[in-house]
């Protein structure tokens, strides 16, 4: 089936828990005001009326992080965003929160832990009526961080950069579902994922690995048609072509050989189809302009 919403993944803009931490989730979230990421969440919702919840659950510093975002979308002009606090499985299950859920026209799952995520989630009926809505309505699901990487069927939960190109480095999980065939992950440039992604991929070849730069995103139609958002690049990892990989082969610990794995960069207007693994120049409204004049 398919899906009549629209998920917004984003690759991160705040953090959890330090003074530094929150100081750059501030200064990140201007960039989310001057390149729009925010603003298209809210076109997309249905604009400045539309009601959005804001999801804190993967968040360690939740009431921080829900004013901030209260404070981001208010200075855009929205007149009706909520705040839920889910912190436990039992909290998911109140009548409150159940009826807001139904009720919205978007939702916004912010950073911290993605295994908060589908540890309280997974199962639940809160998380049945987010995906009945984004497959039967125009129902837009939004997340950054940890609420991106959690959007997929197949979640990377855990894995150092420095050893992500040894086997078993890199811990896969069952996500929310939203999505099949991709695996998102984030603050992607900033923190070196890629050989983390890369492993993930060639363990799971039949999934698009989506990395997504800091103040970037991609915005999925259909399922399927992906348009770059935002300031960086989202960087496409396809291993659907892979000749030759070692990963079913050598013990845990050892470095990792893979044939043919191909990679694609997004900026600004680019785009992905997924079923159809093909890059697409123009995809949104503009692309990133190229610079003549060089000093």
């Amino acid at each position: 089936m398919i899906p009549n919403g629209k998920l917004i993944a984003i690759g991160g803009a705040e953090d959890k828990g330090t003074d530094a931490v929150k100081s750059e989730f501030y200064n990140s979230n201007l960039n989310f005001f001057e390149l729009g990421i925010l603003r298209r969440i809210v076109e997309e919702a249905g604009g400045l009326s539309a009601r959005i919840e804001v999801i804190t659950t993967a968040s360690s510093i939740p009431y921080e992080v829900g004013e901030n975002y209260l404070n981001a979308f208010g200075r855009i002009g929205c007149t009706d965003i909520g705040v839920i606090h889910i912190r436990n499985r039992e909290d998911a299950l109140r009548e409150e929160y159940i009826h807001r859920i139904s009720n919205c026209a978007g939702v916004m799952f912010s950073g911290g832990n993605q295994l908060r995520l589908t540890a309280i989630f997974g199962g639940t009926q809160f998380l049945g009526i987010i995906k009945k809505r984004y497959k039967e309505e125009p129902f837009v699901v939004a997340g950054t961080s940890a609420g991106a990487m959690a959007m997929s069927n197949t979640m990377i939960y855990e894995g150092n950069p420095t050893r992500a190109h040894l086997k078993g480095e890199v811990k896969i999980t069952t996500g929310l579902g939203l999505m099949d065939e991709v695996i998102f992950d984030s603050h992607f440039e900033k923190r070196g994922r890629f050989a983390r992604l890369a492993q993930a991929v060639s363990a799971n070849p039949s999934c698009i690995g989506i990395g997504l730069g800091e103040d970037t995103g991609m915005l999925i139609t259909n399922g399927n048609r992906m348009e770059a958002i935002g300031s960086g690049l989202v960087i496409i990892v396809d291993g659907h072509d892979i000749r030759y990989s070692n990963m079913a082969d050598i013990p845990e610990g050892n470095p990792l050989s893979i044939e043919n794995l191909k990679v694609h960069f997004c900026a600004k207007g680019n785009g992905f189809l997924v079923q159809e693994r093909k890059f697409i120049e123009l995809m949104g409204k503009t692309t990133t302009p190229i610079m003549t004049d060089i000093y």
